[in-house]
């Protein structure tokens, strides 16, 4: 009895957020990498011209975004992350028959609007919504999740992959999204803890549906600190990318395909331990978290590139590549709150993700065809440039925190 009467239901949004990005993110984004390969050689074309379906799925999160924070603020979020996870499991089914390359641009396209929800917008929203205290340890709980799907998922799947081909994979993935994670998110999910009769978590006084404090988002967008957020998280997004090209890599310096797959549930492990222990770091010193983002993922890649014959060096340098990757989505949100407030977060935040779709849309195709004129050794030489360069701007927006910028 006092469980129940210290139950809030914001845990069980927390579920759900955690459902979102292990399950559908977990597979569609984390696991993206192991099909380059095995989809190419089938089809006959160039793991660049392959990973530009990427390119699409962010290029059509790009131009979503810019509608999406109002619609999540116009309509129930609730079903919108419902309908967003049921496209992403019929596009998967769709996937396992293709035979050509520009269906996966297509579906590729399909991805992306869903993923403006999803992968953008659904955690940041619901936890701003639904929580006053300790909001950097649930945005980062959740957005770890990623990472513990990545983990598990990429083993599982490559495993399918090697046992029953790629089609396989691509239909029991898109089963499992579409026949599990869509019902929950349906029956569980609520847009604001008044549709419970609730207040937010961690504050006990007069119901509220929306928080209040913070600056309004037509300042926040006219202010020197958003721009610098915004590039903060272009470049954070486009190192981040580097990720679907690892496995490839790898077996680039001898390592087999197994052994590739185990580099890429490497990187999400660091991903899983990167978003948890960051988004508990943010809540004492957001500077901090910068820091051991970008400090790990530098290192991590120095590793990578000197890794060639010792498989746990290998392993090592992408595990801590996986930090980098974290900070993407936990220091970009844990940013903007900390700067802008939370009055008109989803608005805000929601056009500081057009940079990560843009980053992505730009760099997810551009790092293949970059690999196939420079080598991957330089191309990982360019990650660093990029992450010390995102922790300068990142730490340059912190100070912008209770400026004028920041006035209610």
């Amino acid at each position: 009895m006092n469980l129940l009467k210290t139950f809030h239901y914001a845990y069980v949004i927390i579920f759900c957020c955690c459902l979102i990005m292990g399950v559908i993110i977990g597979l569609v984004m984390s696991c993206a990498g192991i099909y380059y390969v095995p989809v190419s050689n089938e089809l006959g074309v160039s793991k660049a011209d392959f990973g530009l379906y990427m390119t699409f799925v962010y290029a059509f999160s790009f131009f979503m975004l810019s509608v999406a924070g109002r619609m999540m603020d116009r309509f129930s979020v609730r079903w919108i992350l419902t309908l967003s996870s049921a496209m992403i499991g019929l596009t998967y089914l769709a996937m396992s028959q293709f035979s050509h390359i520009w269906q996966f641009y297509i579906s590729g396209g399909v991805l992306g609007i869903a993923l403006s929800f999803l992968l953008y917008l659904s955690y940041p929203v619901l936890i701003n919504r639904w929580f006053i205290s300790g909001i950097g340890f649930y945005i980062g709980l959740c957005s770890a999740a990623s990472g513990i799907g990545g983990v598990l998922f990429n083993l599982l799947i490559g495993h399918y992959i090697e046992i029953y081909g790629w089609r396989t994979a691509y239909l029991i993935s898109g089963l499992l999204i579409l026949v599990v994670v869509t019902p929950l998110l349906g029956f569980l999910l609520r847009d604001y803890p008044a549709d419970k009769d609730l207040n937010p978590y961690g504050k006990t006084n007069i119901i509220n549906k929306k928080p209040e404090t913070g600056i309004m988002y037509h300042t926040a967008i006219q202010s020197k600190a958003f721009y610098l957020i915004f590039l903060f998280a272009f470049l954070m997004i486009a190192v981040s990318t580097l990720n679907l090209f690892i496995p490839a890599y790898v077996i680039s310096i001898g390592y087999s395909l197994k052994q590739s797959t185990q580099a890429a549930s490497s990187i999400m492990l660091g991903v899983t331990l990167g978003k948890i222990i960051l988004g508990y770091l943010n809540d004492k010193s957001v500077i901090l978290g910068i820091f051991l983002s970008i400090s790990l993922g530098i290192l991590g890649l120095v590793i990578l590139i000197l890794s060639k014959d010792i498989v746990e060096m290998m392993l090592t340098g992408a595990f801590l590549f996986g930090w980098a990757y974290a900070g993407v989505t936990v220091e970009t949100a844990i940013l903007v709150r900390s700067v802008f407030g939370s009055k008109d977060y989803a608005k805000i935040f929601s056009h500081i993700s057009i940079s990560l779709a843009l980053g992505g849309t730009i760099m997810s195709g551009a790092w293949g065809y970059l690999a196939e004129t420079i080598g991957f050794k330089i191309l990982l030489g360019v990650g660093i440039s990029c992450l010390l360069l995102s922790g300068i701007l990142g730490g340059h927006a912190l100070s912008y925190k209770n400026s004028k910028s920041t006035d209610s």
